[in-house]
């Protein structure tokens, strides 16, 4: 092999060449995982947890209304327990929301608030299949609709919880954020924790 054909060595190389795969590992303007994950991460703490204390808000001022929204859903379940669902679920909305917001427990309570919009969601569909005309009482007192006047919004209601689906799985798989009561309390690692793991 002659000069002008031999390798040029590692150490031939110009100064200013940068090593195998380091030009794509640091594009300038480039955003990283990590800073898109905990955009996101707050982002859909933010919408789930909002969203339920709204919900719970809403309803809080007015409890008996309430309860005639559980019983327009017209479930085959006694008076009492719809009086304690229509009484107690928006304080656990409230509470719900309140702890997502704020990052407590971020992976198991975005995991009850993702179990609460299946519910709902499965609840408002069942509603739509039996030809109920009821409004959903998500961000309302709810209740039957007798004006004719007014039209369902099963598919709206439908599309906004599976959104909100979404988020609370965000939550379940990537719990860790600075910015969060767990990560105060030191009980989310900040980056071990953001992966979903089943013993």
């Amino acid at each position: 092999m002659t000069a002008a054909t031999r390798p040029a060595s590692p150490e031939s190389a110009p100064p200013d060449s940068p090593a195998p795969g380091e030009g794509e590992r640091s594009k300038p303007g480039a955003v990283s995982w990590p800073v898109v994950r905990l955009g996101l991460q707050i982002l859909a703490r933010l919408l789930l947890g909002g969203a339920l204390i709204v919900a719970g808000a809403k309803k809080l001022f007015d409890l008996d209304q309430s309860v005639v929204a559980v019983q327009a859903y017209d479930f085959p379940i006694p008076t009492g327990l719809e009086t304690l669902i229509g009484h107690g679920l928006p304080i656990v909305e409230i509470l719900l929301g309140l702890a997502i917001l704020l990052g407590l427990a971020t992976r198991w309570t975005g995991l009850l608030g993702g179990l609460l919009m299946v519910v709902y969601i499965a609840s408002i569909a069942s509603a739509w299949a039996r030809g109920l005309a009821i409004d959903c009482g998500c961000f309302t007192p709810g209740g039957v609709i007798l004006d004719p006047a007014q039209k369902t919004q099963y598919a709206q209601d439908i599309a906004r919880d599976a959104g909100l689906t979404i988020c609370a799985a965000w939550l379940v798989l990537f719990p860790a954020s600075p910015l969060s009561v767990d990560a105060w309390l030191r009980q989310v690692p900040p980056e071990d924790d953001n992966e979903f793991e089943i013993d």
